[in-house]
């Protein structure tokens, strides 16, 4: 009895889990293309309303929990990124896990110049919809930039 009710619970955490990520990646679609856009107000729309927790891919350490605003978001300077391998892994019922590859072409007043970053972000349910919480941009400049090790691929 106790196996058949452990085999339930999880095929129903698995199915609810399989929703909340999916549900959770077409907002990431839709948050990526607001941002290449530049649909502020919808960018701000799916971010949380207590703001974000951001980590910047310019070298900066760790920016402080900061409510997103069109005018924040209007100097940000021009960008078009694509997103790559799109994961996505839920933590909780109301919190997701993303991680993705991004590059494309940043700058300003037409200086643009290549972009490649790791991004990971969390995403919560807030108000019955799923909004940014935090995002993290490590630069992806491969090149001796890593030593491997054994374990790195055991998984």
């Amino acid at each position: 009895m106790v196996a058949m009710m452990s085999i339930s619970t999880f095929g129903f955490a698995d199915n609810h889990t399989d929703s909340s990520e999916a549900e959770v990646l077409k907002v990431l679609s839709a948050y990526m293309d607001a941002r290449n856009t530049r649909d502020f107000n919808a960018v701000i729309a799916m971010s949380s309303k207590t703001g974000t927790l951001d980590t910047n891919s310019d070298g900066s350490f760790h920016k402080p929990q900061t409510k997103q605003t069109i005018e924040g978001w209007e100097k940000s300077g021009d960008a078009i990124t694509q997103y790559y391998y799109p994961e996505a892994t839920a933590i909780t019922d109301d919190v997701v896990h993303v991680r993705f590859y991004s590059e494309g072409m940043v700058g300003n007043d037409g200086n643009m110049s290549d972009y490649r970053t790791r991004v990971t972000m969390n995403w919560i349910k807030e108000g019955g919809n799923w909004v940014l919480s935090s995002a993290h941009y490590s630069p992806a400049s491969y090149g001796g930039v890593h030593k491997t090790q054994a374990s790195d691929f055991e998984d």
